[in-house]
């Protein structure tokens, strides 16, 4: 395997499949089974998930009925909520995982500490944040940079529904070019949009490359990690 430690992150609304919310148990299955077969393969496997599709923090579109910060502590209960799916789905194909939680959730999960996290992966266990950051005014794409670097990971794996990053959205604009690789800067100059800016620089400044990839196509996470072409990296 390329990689020895991976941080995959992954959007709430994946786990919709074709559903309009909630969650897809089918999607939920496959994501599952990919993840498996790179834990099989010897990777230590971190997971950081969304909870869009359950609820995503609130901005200045609420009508002032719930307040920014508010709003973002539900987005990171939804979070939660995905993870544990995700948990459950993964320990149904008999992966050890652990979920940890940046809000305190004794009954159902760990609280997070980074050296009892390193030491799951250490021993093989797959381990799943939740709850964000544990601040509101952070995104979970914040969660995985930060998550990454704390645990030393090698790349963050980005999976979403497009295979790469292009010069333009390609569901929109069917011109748009693919990337096969691209530096941070260029993602800089060029305004390509991956990340939100903070998770973005924190990798640049940590100098945590970035894969972004098709999540939904079986086998593209364990050729990711068998160093083969797919989607594109973000490096220095």
């Amino acid at each position: 395997m390329k990689y020895k430690r991976v941080l995959l992150k992954l959007s709430g609304e994946s786990l919709m499949g074709e559903k309009e919310f909630g969650i897809d148990h089918t999607r939920l299955r496959q994501y599952a089974e990919e993840i498996k077969r790179i834990v099989d393969k010897g990777v230590e496997t971190a997971i950081v998930i969304g909870g869009g599709n359950i609820f995503r923090g609130v901005g200045n579109d609420a009508g002032g009925v719930i307040d920014r910060a508010q709003g973002d502590y539900m987005g990171m209960l939804a979070t939660v909520i995905n993870s544990m799916a995700l948990q459950s789905a993964l320990e149904g194909l008999g992966v050890k995982t652990r979920l940890q939680s940046a809000i305190k959730m004794e009954q159902i999960c760990e609280p997070y500490i980074r050296r009892r996290a390193i030491r799951h992966l250490e021993k093989g266990r797959v381990v799943i944040f939740g709850a964000g950051t544990g601040n509101p005014y952070f995104t979970t794409d914040t969660a995985a940079s930060l998550r990454a670097v704390e645990i030393n990971a090698d790349v963050i794996l980005k999976g979403t529904r497009v295979d790469g990053i292009y010069t333009a959205d390609p569901e929109k604009d069917k011109n748009a070019v693919k990337y096969e690789t691209v530096t941070f800067d260029e993602v800089y100059e060029k305004g390509l949009k991956i990340m939100d800016l903070t998770a973005f620089t924190l990798c640049n400044e940590n100098k945590v490359p970035i894969i972004v990839f098709d999540m939904n196509k079986p086998g593209n996470l364990l050729r990711v990690m068998e160093g083969q072409q797919v989607g594109t990296l973000v490096e220095f």
